[in-house]
């Protein structure tokens, strides 16, 4: 089993910056990618961005290209998002999660992909 705390979320005015992390405990070394997910209220949850634990390889959504960055610490088993220019849209509670098996890549940009989950951080940009 693999446990994820999201943190850093919070109330922020348009155009400003946020940094959200996402602890990983347990086997870790099980998991292959962290994923970034948020999900607006009355909306589907829907992909933000993927890490690689081995090569720190990224992939990110278009509507957030430019904008974020997803990075990670091997040695502290932590996955951030830094979140730049943000926008009212962007408001949503943000989930990390981790995935444990190789897929093609468009495979992880939905959450099936996905072994386990945090509890979410919600952020809300006002406009």
């Amino acid at each position: 089993q693999v446990q994820l705390v999201e943190s850093g979320g919070g109330l922020v005015q348009a155009g400003g910056s946020l940094r959200l992390s996402c602890a990983a405990s347990g086997r870790t070394s099980s998991t292959y990618a962290m994923g970034w997910f948020r999900q607006a209220p009355g909306k589907e949850r829907e992909f933000v961005a993927i890490i690689r634990w081995s090569d720190g390889s990224t992939n990110y959504a278009d509507s957030v290209k430019g904008r974020f960055t997803i990075s990670r610490d091997n040695a502290k088993n932590t996955v951030y998002l830094r979140m730049n220019n943000l926008k009212p849209e962007d408001t949503a509670n943000y989930y990390c999660a981790a995935a444990r098996f190789v897929y093609s890549g468009s495979a992880y940009y939905t959450d099936r992909a996905y072994d386990f989950w945090g509890q979410g951080t919600q952020v809300t940009v006002s406009s």
